[in-house]
């Protein structure tokens, strides 16, 4: 068969995959990271249909599909907004790190993966997923709530550390020395101080080079621009992931809300691919071997999460309930997760289980963060001491 003809058959039977996992998903209520996992084991490397022919193009659909996730979580936010954020959380953002990057690092280490495999695992346990997150708190009705501000500021928080956490990685990842290293973290830090300087001052500017009354000129504009800054981004060590979620944040108001709506669905689409991609380069038969430690740490960083959680909604002042919903709506882990495993395995760097760990680790941190969300009002509510009666 032409070659061409194959790729496109191919192509065509993943996306229609992808189209009825993510229905499934909708009518269980569940996020779809999960099932675009398992669809991407389907057609990997020992699953059950092997795909050959589409491989460059996945690659580079799943790397577009990272920039446009951080595109559209950085639109989400103001820079006033991040550095808000920033002022109110950094001792809950610290306590964060300490509790849900550890756990990752110390079984990467007891699993003999040395250094790079406990940097790389730590940042996988560390990252809650604000795609999810946010998706969960609106079908729930508690972006108004109490403690909502705080799980998102949270969140703000650990975007930051992940600008300066994925320079870091990378710079490690390829054989970067400590000098390179420090020099990859300042440039990033000063990309991100420019960034932010502009959007507080000039952000109007920057919302005006995009902005378009048409619809196909303002799509090719931001879309543009996103790629431009994500691999000026790259070449600069900064990573495109970052790059692109400072583009989001330097674009607001209407010109944000516009660019939001409209790259939605492309978001969707690329990102689908992107973690299908991931479970691609995954051989199903590694993961039952790492299963148990996946089980492990979903275990420990969901207690941890919901500690944290818990503590940084207490400190606001917010009532039991409201801090449980806190800590529950922080467990899952999703994108990010999988952004910093992809970036270890793609630089040869670290082991294929630690990639097959991940993959487990998500698979159950995306299925227990929406559940957790979910069930803990009603288990919050019965827990609740009842007020005392007295007789009459």
């Amino acid at each position: 068969m032409d070659h061409t003809a194959l790729a496109l058959i191919e192509l065509g039977a993943v996306f229609f995959l992808l189209g009825a996992l993510g229905r499934v998903a909708q009518r269980i209520g569940m996020s779809p990271i999960p099932l675009y996992l398992v669809g991407g084991l389907f057609f990997g490397e020992g699953g059950v249909i092997e795909l050959g022919d589409i491989g460059q193009f996945t690659h580079l659909a799943s790397e577009i599909g990272v920039v446009l996730l951080l595109l559209l979580l950085g639109l989400e936010y103001s820079a006033a907004e991040l550095v808000g954020g920033m002022k109110r959380s950094w001792l809950a953002g610290v306590v964060d790190i300490v509790a849900n990057a550890a756990p990752g690092a110390v079984v990467a280490l007891l699993l003999g993966w040395g250094p790079i495999g406990a940097l790389v695992l730590a940042g996988v346990t560390y990252i809650s997923s604000s795609g999810i997150i946010a998706k969960v708190l609106g079908d729930l009705g508690r972006l108004g709530n109490r403690e909502t501000p705080v799980v998102l500021s949270i969140l703000v928080f650990e975007d930051l550390a992940m600008a300066v956490y994925l320079p870091i990685l990378t710079a490690v990842l390829g054989g970067v020395s400590l000098l390179g290293g420090l020099t990859a973290v300042g440039v990033s830090l000063l990309v991100i101080s420019v960034v932010l300087v502009i959007a507080i001052r000039y952000g109007r500017f920057v919302s005006a080079i995009v902005d378009s009354d048409d619809r196909e000129v303002f799509l090719l504009r931001v879309f543009g621009a996103a790629l431009l800054v994500a691999g000026l981004a790259q070449a600069l060590q900064v990573s495109a992931a970052v790059g692109a979620f400072l583009l989001g944040i330097a674009i607001s108001g209407s010109t944000a809300e516009n660019a939001t709506r409209l790259l939605e669905p492309l978001r969707d689409l690329f990102a689908a691919v992107f973690f299908v991609v991931f479970g691609l380069n995954t051989d199903p038969a590694s993961i039952p071997p790492v299963l148990a430690w996946a089980v492990v740490l979903a275990a420990v960083t969901t207690m941890t999460k919901i500690g944290t959680g818990w503590w940084a909604a207490r400190r606001s002042g917010v009532g039991r309930l409201g801090r449980a919903r806190a800590g529950a709506a922080l467990v899952a882990r999703g994108e990010f997760s999988i952004v910093i495993a992809g970036l270890a395995v793609s630089a040869g760097a670290v082991e294929g289980e630690l990639a097959a760990l991940a993959t487990a680790y998500v698979l159950l941190m995306a299925i227990l963060g929406p559940t957790a969300a979910r069930v803990v009002e009603p288990v919050a509510r019965r827990l609740q001491p009842r007020p005392a009666t007295t007789g009459s």
